[in-house]
């Protein structure tokens, strides 16, 4: 079941004797943000899944506590579900459609190739990238496809790639367009990130966006017949059509 956070706010009783049967997902301008659920056997998961949960099932407006970054690890820790982190708002990433599937697909293949006997590396999601705003400040996004430039020098123990990315893309959907557009773009150009590409399946367009010492630089705007082009990579050029089919 779907329902809004004010619905649930309105309704918190109904919805909490609802949950032992079903999942609630709750929603926030029609994007899920959360998920209220009957609880497990662990201690530890109904300690901070349950806190998570009331924290975002009253979230409406301005005022109210975001959730920490401490909460967001605690929650992935119990899920197989995808989320991102984004100054203290957690989503819920949905499965992609089939488009999103062959754009990423193409353009991937394009950019592995490209990269490929280079020092860099390419990844596609999902991939956790953390970014920092300040050390207090963190945030974690799954990018669909990354271009690592630094990997061996930010790779730890575990395996997590703790640094920032030169090149980032990502390919939005009806429920991302705003988080992408907005939020990303301005968490990527803060965080240090060298270029951020916006591929658009609606309009059949490649935004650009380069940036320059954590400010905003040149942004191009491509479809076809145009080649999509890096300013951070010269020589790195995407036919649309391929992308696009």
């Amino acid at each position: 079941m779907m329902v809004s956070s004010t619905e649930v706010q309105n309704n918190f009783g109904k919805y909490l004797r609802l949950a032992l049967t079903q999942d609630i997902i709750i929603t926030r301008n029609s994007m899920p943000v959360a998920k209220l659920s009957a609880l497990g056997e662990e201690e530890s998961r109904r300690d901070a899944v349950a806190s998570i949960v009331a924290e975002k099932a009253t979230e409406i407006g301005y005022g109210i506590r975001k959730a920490t970054y401490e909460e967001f690890l605690e929650l992935n820790k119990h899920t197989e579900e995808r989320y991102e982190y984004i100054d203290g708002e957690i989503y819920l990433l949905a499965s992609p459609k089939i488009p999103h599937h062959l754009a990423s697909a193409e353009l991937f293949a394009i950019f592995h190739s490209w990269f490929q006997g280079k020092s860099c590396h390419t990844l596609a999601a999902p991939c956790d990238i953390t970014l920092k705003r300040s050390p207090e400040h963190i945030n974690v996004v799954q990018p669909d496809i990354i271009v690592i430039c630094n990997l061996e020098e930010h790779l730890t123990d575990e395996g997590y790639y703790m640094g920032v990315p030169t090149l980032l893309v990502e390919i939005p959907s009806d429920s991302t367009r705003a988080k992408d557009l907005i939020k990303k773009l301005d968490l990527y150009r803060a965080c240090g990130v060298g270029e951020y590409w916006i591929v658009d399946l609606d309009s059949k367009a490649i935004t650009v966006h380069t940036f320059q010492d954590c400010d905003f630089g040149k942004i191009a705007i491509y479809q076809e017949p145009k080649k999509a082009k890096s300013q951070v990579f010269p020589g790195l050029v995407v036919e649309l059509a391929q992308v696009f089919g």
